[in-house]
């Protein structure tokens, strides 16, 4: 009787033990049989992991400049009263717009002098014309025909000076001075204003005319980025005004000295303008782009996983094999990520709803 009862027992826990073991083999077919549907394979992105120079990438700030070699300085060449200033700060001239008037005794003295000059040529000329006469009739001394042409060469002269002297200084009419835009461009400052008196040995410029199509980006760099800079280097610049618009340049020029009071180096970033967006003395932030001397496997950053405080990336094989792999980034630029381990080159992650796969494979 109790060897039957211990049988009975046997064989209950044995079936017990049997679906049990059913039980966990079934839940481990169902995971480890885990298929990307068609559906899902289209919503999905695959990229492939690369070995390659590892970009870098610094931040600095500066501020908008233009471009000194398209900057002129007006200067007023004569004293005298402003009478009237045909422009305003901003405003766009073209090259030998009339930019002011000066009422000058100065051009006042000018005009006698061109007055005289032409008198002087005429008189020249006439007195060449007689000695020329004389001379065909034998009553003056070749000596003397000479001397008339010389008078007339030194009265030339004097008279073309004076018309240089005119158009040097733009002199119109009634002793009038003529302030006229030397090039094309924006006005960016101005120190005249109607009926002004300037004094003939004032140094100070009245106007500042810039051509904003290029401008300069002076950038501040610390001494412990120096070594990062380089000519030539890729320069993105954004500012607040236009935060949605990236700005792009190359650095042209170095400044190899520290600045005493800030200890940092300026460099130069030149940039197109041609839209006239950007404007002088805008404050920007730039990033330098560059790259490192030594190479790493890199996935399109979105391709990362953060979960947990950790890093991960889900490697494709096939719709059947996806695999959770743990990495370790060493950085992101852009839209790149640099991977110290934890993938091969050749290998193919998922960059595009990953997160979905994730969830299903490791809840």
């Amino acid at each position: 009787m109790k060897y039957s009862i211990s049988i009975v027992l046997f064989c209950c826990c044995l079936t017990i033990f049997t679906a049990c073991s059913h039980k966990e083999t079934a839940d481990e077919n169902i995971k480890s049989t885990f298929v990307v549907s068609d559906t899902m394979m289209k919503r999905i992105k695959l990229d492939t992991v690369k070995k390659e120079i590892v970009k870098s990438s610094l931040l600095l700030t500066g501020k908008i400049f233009p471009d000194e070699n398209k900057v002129i300085d007006v200067f007023p060449l004569v004293g005298g009263n402003v009478i009237d200033v045909f422009v305003e700060l901003g405003d766009f001239v073209h090259k030998g717009d009339v930019l002011a008037v000066i009422k000058s005794g100065e051009i006042a003295d000018y005009e006698r002098q061109l007055i005289d000059a032409q008198s002087d040529l005429l008189v020249a000329q006439k007195q060449l014309s007689v000695t020329e006469d004389l001379f065909e009739g034998k009553l003056t001394s070749e000596k003397d025909l000479v001397s008339a042409r010389k008078e007339v060469e030194k009265a030339q002269a004097s008279l073309n000076r004076i018309n240089e002297i005119f158009k040097i200084y733009n002199i119109g009419k009634e002793s009038d001075y003529v302030i006229k835009a030397p090039i094309s461009g924006f006005v960016v400052d101005k120190n005249i204003n109607r009926d002004m008196q300037i004094r003939s040995d004032k140094t100070d410029h009245v106007f500042t005319i810039s051509q904003l199509d290029e401008l300069w980006v002076i950038a501040d760099v610390y001494e412990s980025d120096i070594a990062k800079v380089q000519l030539g280097y890729n320069a993105d610049v954004n500012t607040i005004s236009y935060p949605d618009k990236t700005f792009t340049g190359k650095i042209d020029k170095i400044y190899n000295v520290l600045d005493p009071a800030t200890k940092t180096m300026k460099i130069r970033i030149k940039i197109n303008n041609s839209e006239l967006l950007l404007k002088p003395e805008m404050h920007a932030t730039i990033v330098l782009s560059y790259k490192e001397n030594y190479a790493q496997e890199s996935v399109p950053a979105k391709a990362i996983i953060f979960d947990k405080s950790r890093n991960y990336v889900m490697v494709f094989k096939d719709k059947y094999n996806i695999d959770t792999r743990e990495v370790e980034v060493n950085k992101t630029i852009g839209d790149i990520s640099y991977l110290k381990k934890g993938l091969k080159e050749g290998e193919v992650v998922i960059s595009q709803n990953q997160l979905l796969i994730y969830d299903a494979l490791n809840d």
